[in-house]
């Protein structure tokens, strides 16, 4: 079996983190959802999976909490797109699911282009592309 990565995200509303995962694309897939998460296929071997907070929590230790919404981030969650339009319709598809612009869309250095949402809950999610020049040549 290949290796998956499993992005594991608290939220405080199921069905409504369900339409903005949706939104994006990604395809869902019914054999790890339940009345207690969400699992989405990203790509083949990457997956979402989105927990109620309750949940959730059940796999923490050290008295550690779930945290949904604005303020500290531990992670931000990085996509790569196949295009520079691919990154505004990622933004735009994320706006019509319920998300908001976290980082608007910027050019940091010539051939990349990345734009970041959040989702309901407040998890951030970039999305970037690069030129296969920047790719090639970085830094030049």
């Amino acid at each position: 079996m290949s290796q998956m990565i499993f992005v594991n995200l608290p939220t405080s509303d199921l069905d409504r983190a369900d339409k903005f995962y949706s939104s994006l694309g990604f395809t869902k897939n019914d054999t790890f959802s339940d009345e207690n998460a969400t699992s989405w296929f990203i790509a083949e071997n990457i997956l979402v999976m989105v927990l109620r907070e309750e949940f959730f929590s059940g796999f923490l230790v050290n008295g550690d909490v779930a945290v949904t919404g604005s303020g500290r981030r531990e992670c931000l969650n990085a996509l790569s797109a196949e295009t520079r339009e691919g990154v505004d319709q990622f933004v735009a598809n994320a706006l019509a699911g319920g998300g908001e612009i976290y980082r608007p869309a910027d050019e940091p250095f010539p051939g990349m282009y990345q734009a970041a949402v959040q989702d309901p809950d407040g998890h951030v999610w970039e999305i970037a592309w690069m030129s296969p020049e920047a790719i090639e040549n970085p830094g030049a």
